[in-house]
């Protein structure tokens, strides 16, 4: 099973509204703790609470590589005729950050990551890679023979967006949804930032944003590899111990917080500027050392 440890931890929520009460709910999807904390009158947040619910299980069958999903159907048959057009919003999505991080994101990834994980041929793997093979229309996903895809590295950022625009869309002004990663409505909410080898390094406040972190060191696959993996081939060591993301969308955050963990402090700059939306990014170095840019 394919897992990202998360590092953000709430430190604390923001003052409760005066007239509000509270819900904080929990379940697990999309192979993360998911957790929505709501603000606002019974009335409203019970109606959004439960249409938040039925969105995650309905991204949960289009993206899950953990259940029978609209992915997975495609990984075994290499072809999904007549797709949702949400699975076709997130690959144009993956494509624009492929091409903004000069490849670093690539969901082709995924028969590599199984190589590495269950012993498999690593040369043989890595040939079947390659995100310029996949073919995306809205009537039509193909993949080229051997291709699969992992979309471990988004999927949860959308589905963070999709839910927050539910609350939203319900009338909710004050509400933090975590599905992996964050995403705010109003705030401040009182973030921690932590590393697996380092612990606690830094807090933050996130209001009307989102944010992702990933940290390559969370989790080894049994050959030693980092579960992170770069197919551009510049770097088979993450330049960074963590990289947390905040950015106007979970899904961005989500997909630049993955790539960005072998782009060095050079190039990160230079890849924010390609997608041209106001980033904050949070950088712990191997010798733990946090910088922000």
């Amino acid at each position: 099973m394919i897992t990202r440890r998360r590092a953000l931890k709430i430190f604390a929520a923001a003052a409760i509204l005066p007239t509000a009460s509270f819900a904080l709910d929990r379940r697990y999807a999309l192979g993360a703790d998911v957790s929505m904390n709501l603000r606002g009158p019974d009335e409203i947040t019970t109606a959004a609470r439960a249409a938040a619910w039925t969105e995650i299980d309905r991204i949960e069958n289009l993206f899950s590589l953990y259940k029978e999903s609209d992915l997975t159907r495609l990984n075994r048959d290499g072809v999904l005729r007549n797709p949702a057009p949400e699975f076709v919003e997130l690959l144009k999505l993956c494509d624009t950050i492929h091409r903004a991080t000069g490849g670093r994101f690539d969901p082709t990834v995924h028969p590599l990551w199984l190589a590495h994980a269950h012993g498999g041929d690593i040369a043989a793997a890595r040939a079947n890679t390659g995100w310029h093979r996949v073919e995306v229309t809205h009537d039509l996903i193909r993949l080229a023979d051997g291709q699969s895809l992992t979309l471990n590295g988004i999927a949860q950022g959308y589905a963070t967006d999709r839910v927050t625009k539910i609350l939203k869309d319900h009338g909710l002004t004050h509400a933090l949804v975590n599905i992996g990663e964050y995403s705010a409505l109003s705030g401040p909410w009182q973030l921690g930032l932590s590393d697996p080898a380092f612990g606690q390094l830094g807090q933050f406040t996130l209001s009307d944003r989102a944010t992702a972190t990933s940290s390559p060191a969370a989790m080894r696959l049994p050959d030693g590899t980092a579960h992170i993996i770069d197919l551009t081939g510049a770097s088979d060591i993450p330049q960074w111990s963590t990289v947390s993301v905040c950015a106007p969308s979970a899904a961005i955050a989500d997909g630049l917080s993955t790539a960005l963990c072998h782009a060095t402090a050079v190039e990160i700059p230079l890849i924010a500027a390609r997608l041209d939306v106001p980033l904050t990014i949070r950088l712990i170095d191997l010798s733990g050392n946090l910088r922000t840019l």
